[in-house]
Formats: C-alpha cells, structure tokens, sequence
C-alpha cells in the first residue's frame, strides 16, 4: 500500500482563527475572514462587522454583489431605498438578503451594546465594492 500525499496543487480547507480589526469603508469595525486575499477565495467573502452602541454605517450600496447577513448580537434598524425612506429592524437570530444595488444604512439601536454580524457577499475581495451616497444621512436617534 502507498501512502497518500497532498499536492500544493490540490484543494485545502483554510481556517482564519482571530483576524484582526480593520475599519471598513462603510466606517465601522470589521473583521476580515474568507476572501480571496486571506483564503483565495474566488466567488466568495465571509466577514464579521461591529457596530458599536449608537452608531450607524455610512449610507452606501454595494455594486452588483448581494449581501448575506446573519445578526449574531444587537437590534439593527437599516434604512433603504433611493432616500433612505423604508426602514426594517432587526434582531439576533434574523438572516437578512440586501440585493445589489440598493442604497441602506443600518443603525444600531442600543446605546451600550454592540451588534455583531456575520457577512457573506458574492464578491471574494474582503474590500467589496462599495458607493457611497449620502441622500440626507439618517438622524440615528429617529
């Protein structure tokens, strides 16, 4: 019987244990986990973001990727549309699909805890493509 080798040329399972905090482009905490950068990632990027008590992100879209969102910790309230003019709150436990495209901000509504939650685009780059676009930035204590 031979003994089984592994190539560096075949698939591998990479794990990323405690990435480092970055301050992402919507201007939040962030901690990067797959992308094509840590893991090689080619259709794919798996984050974590912070929002810390009473903040909010800055009203942005993300050109042609979809966001996957699970919300680990907190309640979120995420404004959306062309002006920021609906709204959906939601809590630890709520799996949220933002398409591509659509103009959102999400605002954490507690004052002393954090929100934490998990991010999946269809974009490997652990720096998604994001627009910003300020059609009147949402009063966080609305």
């Amino acid at each position: 019987m031979s003994a089984i080798t592994c190539s560096d040329k075949r698939p591998r399972i990479v794990t990323i244990s405690t990435p480092k905090e970055i301050m992402s482009k919507q201007n939040l905490p962030y901690f990067v986990g797959i992308s094509n950068l840590t893991a090689g990632a080619k259709g794919i990027s798996m984050n974590m973001v912070v929002i810390p008590p009473g903040a909010c992100a800055e009203p942005h879209y993300h050109e042609i990727f979809e966001s996957g969102i699970y919300l680990l910790t907190g309640r979120v309230k995420t404004y959306y549309g062309d002006n920021l003019e609906q709204s959906v709150v939601n809590e630890a436990g709520d799996f949220i699909f933002i398409p591509p495209n659509l103009l959102h901000q999400p605002v954490n509504l507690s004052k002393t805890q954090e929100a934490r939650a998990i991010i999946v685009r269809n974009d490997p780059s652990e720096r998604e493509a994001v627009v910003h676009n300020n059609p009147g930035q949402v009063d966080v204590l609305r």
